[in-house]
């Protein structure tokens, strides 16, 4: 594993956060609960305050694999993918978010980290995309389910409601985020601005170049910090037994080469972008940075005009099933 660490700033107004470039255990819940445990301990071991793990670290981000879908059939072998991932998949609250909870309290830091949540609350048929935050102080802080998976993740992942659009008020400042693709959605990102976000959080399956625009943008139009997290993950990864495995002989070796960066509000890359390998990211975070920003600019303040613009979002939760 390997660390990469920036000066610290002088600012008696920094703290220190971790963005955490590793792979899971593909399709195995509990092995990847103990890295990411392990991995809380040494992030916080470097002082970090707050850590960002990628999306949909546990149990995997499933690239390559078709599910065995194709318009207007499903295969076996598919189904039985789809069976092993919802069986690895994670439940809120569940004996899993207590383990996450159990070790970002134990290292007394904030955690955001990228889930597969098998829904409880009706058919418990749904998996979605979830970014979900854990407190310093042992518990489940909240989540946020993404609103709209992109392509072929709709085969697998649900769609996620306004009432998980959330900011978290804390010591560090107010953090919030979206996932991957979400970040191009102009609206929702206006929502974050619009709630405060000092930290933003952007974990992430893209390893693009053009990724780390959409990142930098992201910190100048909403003058905050900016957290992009990735994965590094290669073929050998994926277990020898996985139903379908066969449809990855074609690919690259490198499935996923990273990208994870940490950006100013002014678009500076404060630490990264780190391609081809695992490790850990810190970055100190200066916040006075984010006042001196907004002096020219301020999306939903001095730079707003809510006399023509103005956005209705609807944060109530969708339900399949109401009763009186």
């Amino acid at each position: 594993m390997t660390t990469e660490r920036p000066n610290k700033t002088s600012s008696r107004s920094a703290i220190r956060v971790a963005v955490v470039q590793a792979a899971p255990l593909l399709f195995d819940r509990d092995a990847t609960l103990t890295k990411a445990e392990i991995l809380i301990q040494e992030a916080a071991s470097h002082g970090a305050q707050l850590l960002l793990f990628p999306e949909a670290f546990i149990p995997c981000y499933p690239r390559g694999l078709s599910f065995g879908m194709v318009v207007g059939s499903r295969s076996p072998e598919g189904r039985a993918l789809w069976q092993r991932y919802w069986e690895h998949s994670i439940a809120i609250p569940s004996d899993a978010t207590d383990r996450l909870a159990e070790a970002a309290g134990g290292a007394s830091v904030y955690v955001a980290i990228g889930v597969v949540e098998r829904d409880t609350a009706f058919s418990g048929g749904t998996l979605y995309c979830t970014l979900l935050y854990l407190g310093p102080d042992g518990r489940v802080l909240g989540k946020h389910r993404k609103l709209k998976p992109t392509g072929a993740e709709r085969l697998i992942w649900g769609e996620g409601d306004g009432s998980t659009l959330t900011v978290l008020e804390t010591e560090l400042g107010m953090i919030g985020g979206l996932i991957c693709w979400e970040n191009y959605m102009p609206l929702a990102r206006a929502t974050m601005y619009a709630k405060g976000v000092d930290i933003y959080l952007a974990p992430t399956a893209d390893a693009r170049d053009t990724w780390q625009a959409t990142l930098r943008h992201i910190a100048c139009e909403g003058r905050c910090f900016v957290l992009g997290c990735n994965q590094f993950v290669t073929k050998d990864m994926y277990p020898e037994d996985l139903p379908l495995r066969h449809e990855l002989r074609e690919k690259p070796e490198v499935m996923c080469r990273g990208g994870s960066a940490v950006v100013s509000p002014l678009g500076e890359m404060l630490a990264g972008p780190l391609y081809g390998e695992e490790g850990i990211l810190y970055a100190d975070l200066d916040r006075e940075e984010l006042i001196r920003s907004k002096v020219d600019f301020d999306a939903v303040g001095h730079y707003a005009r809510p006399d023509i613009f103005q956005l209705c979002v609807d944060e109530r939760p969708r339900r399949p099933l109401e009763t009186v």
